[in-house]
This record gives C-alpha cells, structure tokens and sequence, in this order.
C-alpha cells in the first residue's frame, strides 16, 4: 500500500536567493502555458491549409513536362521501415522567460525546478497546481525518453548536496550535487570500466536520471521513446489540458560504480523500486530543467509534476551501458541522450512550489 503525508515546511542550509514578496499575476501560468500551445496549433493548421493550396495551385499550373515533384521526408534519418516519426519536432517552440516580470514584479511564468528536496522542505512559491501522488501509468501516463545529468540537479540534504565528493575529472558542463559514497580508496569508485554504449562517463560520478512521463505520447507503440523528451511528451494533439496531471518526471540519483553486485537489469523503463530504491519521494510541480534556466531565466513549460527519490543509490557502470544499448534500439535517434547533460542550478525558495509531498513505497511500472 501507498502512503502519503505532508511534511510541515522548514528552510534548509542549501545557499538560495532570499524570498521576496511578489505580487502573483490574474491569469494562472498554466492557462498561459496551454494558451501558447492553443495558440501554436491554431497557427500550425493555418500554415498546412496554405501549404495544400499552394501546392494544389502549383500543380494544375505545371505543363505535362514540368511536372512538380514533391519529396515528403526531411531526410532518410525520419523514415524508418515502421514508416515515419509521427513525434518528429512535436515539441512546442516556447522559449525561456525571464522568471520574473521587472516592471511589475510578478512571475512570468509557473513554479520551478529542480528544488529542494530534503524531507519537510517546503518553497514559497503559491501554487493552485496539485501534482501526481499515483502511479504515472494509473493516470494514463507512460516513460517518453530516458536522460540524465552531471551531479544531482535537486538537494536532498545528507544525500545529495554540497558537502558530497567525486572523482575530479568529471564531464565539461554545469556539476549538480554530489552523494556522499565517493571512497577513492574504493576499487569500484576508480576502477576504469570500458564502456560500450554510454558517452563520457566516469566511475565514481554522481548522475540524476530522468524519466519524463506524458499522456499524449505514443504508448505502447515503437514511437514511444524520443529525443529530444519533448517529441514524446507533445507527441498527441490535442491531449494535454491540465500539464501537471499529465506530465510528470521521475528522478533518481545514482553514484556509478564498477562492481556486478550493483547491477540492475532496466534502468530504461522507469525509476527502480526495489528495496530502498524508490520508497521515499519527495512529490511537488515544478518545470523542465537544464543549464540554460537558473533563478533569473525560468523554463516555461511548467507546471508538471516530479517524483523525486531522496536517497542516493549506487548501481554498476553495466547498468548504465545496458540503458544506452536499450536506447540505441528505439525506433527514434536517441543518440543525443547518450551522455551526461549539464546540471541546473538548485532553484530558489521564490521559484519553488509550496505543495511539496512525501510518499512512500511506490510501486515499480508507474
């Protein structure tokens, strides 16, 4: 059985900018958010209408021997023996946005993330959104894309935060939070392991894996996997309505280890619960991550639900590389997904939600 209970707040340690009273805008960040995409396949379907008249045109004013040609694939890379990616740049162009508003003072956009995990924590930011508690797959939902990043872009204090260590020749890009395993008189933290699939790891780092989850991706279909993870999350028209009941991330964090003990068989469908992996969430709204937000440029697509584990967890090098090998037979390219990306920097107290939520013992396949 699932439980829940909510923490009663508390400020932690971790260095953020102070909270600042800010005056909350009339319409949610959510209606602007689902307005953007309205609005973005009203324009999408002007343009094919005109496409099919300009063509329909152009066709009965060829001569018999000027015929015109039309070549429907990009490229050879879009079409495949299954046909061709009906997720292919499915994702909305909405670009970054200053996370607040300076004339006014407002927020310009929803609560974000990664935040603060660490039990009992608790943002400033006022939110009507309410996350996911249940298992993805029980709200429709199903694993779109599989990534991770450098060090742990969420905090979870004791677990991953500032006071944990790693090898010193990590990945070029922005470092997240380190765990707290690192022993470098510990063969399975140093010993070099000859990797097949994955690119750029290092044994002895700390990775935070994702697994974003969408209603409008092609579940159970060969399209289902995409990258970028936005091809799969947006795959559907016209599905999404309310972005945090149906998106929502899974995130565990990980230190690589050389050692067959620490094997798991699938990190590619979905969070590990197993033990005391997975079995202490932390759950709130937040947004997309990455390097190129931090506290003064804010993602816009947001708010989507996070279950975010707090512990960190060892797992062999094996089980990463048997991941990338699961990734390289999807029907989509997910090379790019291949390799460490840059760690987001831990988001502010102003920026993140205040309905933070434990569970415990969730099940595994959500």
């Amino acid at each position: 059985m699932s439980e829940v209970d909510v923490d009663a707040p508390h400020t932690t340690t971790a260095a953020e900018v102070p909270v600042e009273k800010v005056q909350e805008p009339a319409p949610t960040p959510e209606a602007g958010f689902l307005n953007s995409l309205k609005m973005m396949r009203v324009t999408a379907a002007f343009f094919a209408c005109t496409t099919v008249a300009f063509i329909v045109a152009t066709a009965v004013l060829a001569s018999e021997d000027d015929k015109v040609v039309y070549n429907t694939s990009a490229s050879d890379e879009d079409l495949t023996d299954i046909g061709p990616n009906p997720c292919k740049d499915k994702r909305p162009d909405l670009p970054n946005v200053d996370c607040l508003k300076d004339a006014e003072e407002i927020f310009a956009t929803g609560e974000q993330s990664g935040a603060n995990v660490t039990k009992g924590y608790q943002g400033s930011r006022n939110t009507t959104a309410i996350p996911i508690t249940r298992p993805y797959r029980e709200m429709g939902m199903c694993p779109v894309n599989v990534h991770w990043h450098i060090g742990a872009e969420h905090y979870s204090v004791g677990e991953y935060d500032e006071t944990g260590t790693g090898p010193l020749d990590f990945h070029e890009g922005r470092q997240g939070f380190q765990c707290k395993y690192y022993d470098e008189t510990d063969e399975k933290f140093t010993k070099p392991y000859e990797w097949q699939n994955c690119i750029g790891m290092a044994i002895g780092q700390t990775y935070e894996v994702h697994w974003p989850h969408s209603a409008a991706g092609m579940c159970n279909s060969p399209w289902q996997y995409q990258t970028p993870f936005y091809d799969g999350v947006f795959c559907k028209d016209d599905v999404i309505s309310n972005t945090a009941q149906q998106i929502g991330v899974q995130s565990q964090t990980f230190v690589v280890v050389n050692d067959e003990s620490y094997f798991y068989p699938d990190l590619f469908t979905g969070m590990i619960v197993d033990g005391e992996k997975g079995t202490d969430l932390a759950i709130y709204t937040g947004s997309t991550t990455g390097t190129q937000r931090n506290n003064e440029v804010c993602s816009p697509f947001s708010p989507i639900t996070w279950q975010v584990d707090r512990k960190c967890h060892m797992i062999s090098a094996s089980s990463f590389d048997k991941m990338c090998e699961d990734m390289l037979q999807q029907a989509d390219n997910m090379k790019d997904d291949l390799y460490a990306h840059g760690a987001r920097e831990l988001v502010a107290d102003i920026h993140a939600a205040n309905n933070q939520q434990r569970r415990l013992r969730l099940r595994r396949g959500n």
